[in-house]
């Protein structure tokens, strides 16, 4: 029987407003609860719940991290590459 390898964590892209974004998180707070999000993401790119929209590109997605109070909208592409388009403080 052949070993079982886990999954390889998808890659995090930023899209050029959400990088926008991100340049104003200057608190170390902030960047605890981004980055506790990404992970999560990351290892479960299909954690985020749909958001129903145009089928003909990839189907964006959201995930609310609650105890960190942050939203993420992302996408994930055909080679595991998630693309946060915009990360909300809640």
């Amino acid at each position: 029987m052949a070993p079982q390898h886990d999954r390889r964590r998808a890659r995090i892209a930023f899209s050029d407003s959400a990088a926008k974004q991100l340049e104003n998180i200057t608190t170390e707070a902030e960047i605890h609860a981004l980055d506790r999000v990404l992970v999560v993401i990351s290892v479960d790119p299909d954690i985020g719940d749909p958001i129903t929209g145009d089928t003909a590109s990839p189907m964006l997605r959201q995930y609310a991290d609650e105890l960190e109070a942050v939203r993420v909208l992302y996408f994930v592409t055909a080679l595991r590459t998630v693309v946060v388009v915009a990360y909300i403080e809640v």
